[in-house]
């Protein structure tokens, strides 16, 4: 992986940064693949569930935490395309043919775009755990959810609650997971042989 394709350059540093390649990729497509289908589930479930009339978690503050959370998963899969992107990378460094293999040029930046959108993920994944931190925790100290007397099904917090934050820990770690393999790779690119 060089600057110009005519420029003669180390086969076993060449293979050894394809190995890494193909190696970083797959680990974090997989890593990123699991949580983001079990945080699918999970909020998928908390949608079919959270529909029902008199649920104790249909609340509408929940409902834009919930979105950010959505969003943060579509951003995920960008990053599961990126990391599967890596190993295609890897594969392609270790061609015969000099003019099969991506210029470096290229390769840093799809490592870059991998890099923002992780950190994009992150961002927005992040904003919607604390809206939805922000709810619950509203409706726990809220007066009612003290006081006895009167009983209102609105301000308890369920399992389903606490599942939807475990969601989105669950994402962020992927799109850590995404955040580093980026990392990991632009620097073993850039260097010095």
């Amino acid at each position: 992986m060089s600057q110009t394709p005519d420029a003669p350059s180390s086969s076993s540093t060449l293979r050894a940064i394809a190995q890494t390649f193909r190696l970083t990729g797959w680990i974090s497509f997989w890593i990123q693949l699991v949580l983001g289908v079990v945080s699918s589930i999970i909020v998928l479930l908390f949608a079919v569930f959270n529909q029902k009339t008199g649920s104790p978690s249909n609340n509408p503050g929940t409902g834009f935490g919930v979105f950010l959370a959505i969003c943060g998963l579509v951003v995920l899969g960008g990053g599961i395309y990126l990391a599967y992107r890596y190993t295609r990378i890897g594969k392609q460094l270790e061609s015969s043919n000099a003019s099969n293999r991506p210029r470096k040029s290229e390769t840093v930046q799809v490592l870059r775009l991998g890099v923002w959108v992780n950190l994009g993920g992150t961002l927005v994944t992040l904003l919607g755990a604390q809206a939805i931190v922000g709810t619950l925790v509203a409706r726990s100290i809220s007066p009612q959810a003290i006081t006895t007397q009167f009983f209102d099904p609105t301000r308890i917090i369920s399992g389903l609650d606490m599942l939807v934050v475990q969601a989105n820990t669950n994402t962020v770690s992927a799109h850590f997971a995404g955040l580093v393999a980026s990392l990991w790779l632009l620097n073993r690119i850039n260097k010095p042989q």
